[in-house]
């Protein structure tokens, strides 16, 4: 079976599984592919994209085991494995959706859940060392399908001293790159993160970053402050009830996050449910009504998007677009308070150029490892602070 599989991929084109689930933990995307060629020459196109959400218990449950006060070994462990099935599962949905069977398939590849990132050693503790993990076992995956999988794309682009995120840029300059054009790929997913392209770039003309929270902060708000009845704004809708508080505003983007220049990635950690548990204080000691509180975190979100654009990309490179991905791009407030803050850019998402929202994700980390699977470096240096160009990822055999 495994040569049988391999002789796949010296075929003129090849069928594949992306699989995302991203720091937002609101279910597991999966993209069916198909890929002709490899590396910067790939030609990707997304046949079908699957998503299942997580259910209510398992999205807390994957939020404690992010904070260390609540998470432990024993919890970590068996999520690994249950992760692992759900992610197999959706491949497996997926690809019958598409009108394929498994044989069509190459290989399957997964960012898998990450539960913790640390970019940075800890100055007081020699055993916290930069580290990264993503759990949802490869080798279950493999059995589960019975094809290659390929994941565990970050810890080789930290091994080389890089911060082993943002990895999307490598794709995002395939799937987007434009002759005259520079274009800011912004995705907001549970973290808001960047990919700046500027016309006829190279891999070496791009550079990248997280933003800061995407919809982390807001989701965590709505479902505190609808007593569970929601896990998200829809829309935007509760947020275009309320009004912004602009001295909550002006705190919140004090964090010294937004202060640093790349290349930084961040998640939980930093805005986790600490975070916005002190946001939820601090609003409601001012006395403000709960559309006004999601209209305030809608607005961070947006400002770190457009203060980023203005302040650490626009005097390195001209942008044209913005094109926003990922779960962000239904929020018709928070496009709308983008849109004004950045009004001399053209703002579109995803979709419009032909790539659903929530898909793009999971198209590229198909891309991540066909380029792996082929021995080519797919890391971005720019982006992650690595020191050289790398092959990411590991191999679980079906």
């Amino acid at each position: 079976m495994f040569h049988a599989i391999m002789n796949q991929l010296n075929q003129p084109y090849i069928y594949a599984v992306g699989l995302m689930s991203g720091t937002s933990l609101d279910g597991v995307d999966a993209a069916v592919v198909r890929i002709e060629g490899s590396g910067l020459d790939s030609k990707v196109q997304l046949l079908h994209y699957y998503s299942r959400p997580y259910e209510q218990e398992l999205r807390e449950r994957l939020k404690a085991l992010c904070d260390p006060s609540t998470s432990d070994a024993a919890r970590i462990c068996g999520m690994n494995v249950f992760l692992a099935e759900r992610f197999a599962d959706a491949a497996i949905e997926a690809i019958g959706e598409a009108g394929l069977s498994m044989n069509d398939i190459a290989f399957v590849s997964s960012h898998g859940q990450t539960i913790w990132h640390m970019p940075e050693s800890s100055p007081s503790d020699p055993y916290l060392v930069r580290s990264t993990l993503q759990i949802g076992d490869l080798t279950v995956i493999a059995k589960k399908t019975g094809r290659l999988t390929v994941g565990d794309f970050r810890p080789a682009d930290m091994a080389v001293g890089g911060q082993g995120a943002p990895l999307v840029p490598y794709g995002d300059l395939i799937l987007f790159r434009h002759p005259s054009k520079g274009r800011l790929l912004q995705n907001i997913g549970g973290i808001g993160n960047c990919t700046v392209i500027p016309p006829n770039a190279g891999l070496d003309d791009l550079f990248a970053f997280d933003t800061g929270p995407g919809n982390m902060i807001i989701d965590q708000v709505v479902q505190t402050l609808s007593g569970g009845k929601l896990s998200y704004d829809a829309n935007g809708d509760w947020a275009a009830m309320g009004q912004p508080d602009e001295e909550l505003l002006g705190e919140l983007l004090a964090h010294p996050y937004f202060g640093q220049s790349p290349p930084k990635s961040t998640g939980r950690e930093l805005f986790g449910a600490a975070y916005t548990s002190e946001l939820l204080a601090h609003a409601q000691e001012r006395g403000l009504a709960a559309a006004d509180i999601v209209a305030t975190a809608t607005a961070f979100t947006a400002h770190t998007i457009a203060d980023a654009c203005r302040n650490l990309v626009m005097p390195r490179c001209r942008v044209d677009e913005v094109i926003v991905s990922g779960g962000g791009a239904h929020n018709a407030t928070l496009l709308r308070m983008l849109a004004e803050l950045l009004p001399e850019q053209k703002l579109l998402t995803a979709g419009e150029l032909g790539l659903a929202d929530d898909a793009k994700e999971a198209v590229i980390f198909a891309v991540l490892g066909n380029d792996f699977l082929r021995g080519i470096p797919n890391n971005v240096p720019a982006a992650t602070g690595a020191s050289r160009q790398t092959v990411m990822g590991k191999l679980a055999l079906p």
